[in-house]
């Protein structure tokens, strides 16, 4: 029994030997594909929606308090310059320019009594019947009489603009936008009614977030379409950068120049596509991105090792195809961009190039 238990024994010390010497055999290499990271130049570009708004806008309001009594236009009335929009009760102007009349009436009667008293008294100057001093009172008197013709001519002319300030008046011919007010409201002087948008010239008007302009305003040019109609583009130039940001929004307001003669109706929702100015990074397939701790990152190759290391990068914008890395990598490094889900830290590979 002896000699046969020294046989397993020996048989099993075999085994186990043979066990770990298979265990200590390194896996294949994990093959990958790679491509070479370029540095290259890049337009960061968005676009934004926004909407056509004319290029001059006016708030049109009564210079006079008053009840309104009349409302001619609505929102969406194509208006002419002069027409009569709405009015206010005009009974108090309408007695003030009565009593303004009847004072200017007053004022030619007294001054017709008094140039015929100088008249008078100048003629009896000359032959000395009456004393200097009478003279020169019937001189004051005259000057008197046409200073407050004068002064009756200015109220009735300031008369006759408070009746026509309870009429408001289109001032140009346009479209109205808005309207905030009603027939029985009472309403003050500068309390705004109307808001005319005029016709002419007419700006797309886009709200774009502040971090567009972290590494400068946007170029120039821009090209703007109606929304879903995007093969009826027209070039356009950025009229305007608001100097102020829309705290609540975080947005910069951007009003860009139509060209004359576009057709689009105000209230047209349009997009523009807006591009800064172009700049270096490395530009990479989507495929080629991973996470580190919540982080973007890369499996970076060393081509001296055959292995992998899971490096961090700094993504600048990430676009429909690809994304653009400005720190993290260097050029001429070895990106993973295929079999990159299987990978761990320091593991061997054997990569295929990628052309690009």
């Amino acid at each position: 029994m002896q000699p046969f238990r020294l046989l397993g024994i020996a048989v099993a010390c075999a085994s186990l030997a043979a066990c770990e010497e298979k265990a200590e055999v390194a896996p294949p290499p994990q093959q990958v594909r790679a491509v070479a990271a370029a540095l290259g130049q890049y337009q960061p570009g968005a676009e934004i929606t926004g909407e056509v708004k004319a290029r001059i806008q006016t708030e049109l309001s009564f210079r006079v308090s008053g009840r309104v009594i009349e409302r001619r236009a609505d929102v969406g009335s194509r208006v002419r310059a002069g027409e009569v929009l709405a009015r206010l009760n005009d009974t108090e102007q309408q007695a003030d320019l009565s009593v303004a009349r009847a004072a200017l009436e007053s004022a030619k009667a007294v001054l017709t009594q008094k140039t015929l008293a100088f008249a008078r008294s100048k003629s009896l100057i000359q032959s000395q019947a009456i004393a200097k001093q009478a003279f020169d009172s019937a001189q004051e008197e005259l000057l008197s009489a046409q200073a407050a013709l004068e002064s009756a001519e200015a109220a009735l002319a300031t008369a006759k603009d408070a009746l026509s300030y309870t009429e408001l008046k289109a001032d140009a011919d346009g479209v109205i936008t808005a309207r905030t007010i009603e027939v029985g409201q009472v309403v003050s002087a500068a309390q705004s009614a109307f808001t005319l948008a005029d016709d002419g010239p007419r700006d797309a008007v886009f709200d774009v977030f502040e971090a567009f302009f972290l590494n400068g305003p946007p170029l120039a040019d821009v090209d703007v379409a109606p929304v879903g109609d995007q093969p009826d583009k027209v070039a356009a130039k950025i009229r305007e950068v608001s100097p102020v940001i829309d705290t609540k929004a975080g947005t910069i307001r951007i009003k860009v120049a139509l060209q004359d003669g576009t057709k689009w109706p105000l209230g047209t929702p349009v997009v523009g596509e807006i591009h800064s100015s172009p700049r270096q990074g490395i530009v990479l397939p989507y495929n080629a991105i991973t996470s580190a701790d919540g982080e973007p990152a890369v499996w970076l190759v060393n081509t001296e090792k055959h292995t992998v290391s899971l490096c961090k990068i700094s993504v600048d914008r990430y676009r429909k195809s690809d994304f653009v890395v400005t720190g993290g990598i260097a050029p001429k490094d070895l990106i993973v961009t295929e079999g990159g889900k299987f990978l761990r830290e320091g593991q061997a590979v054997a990569w295929d190039r990628q052309v690009r």
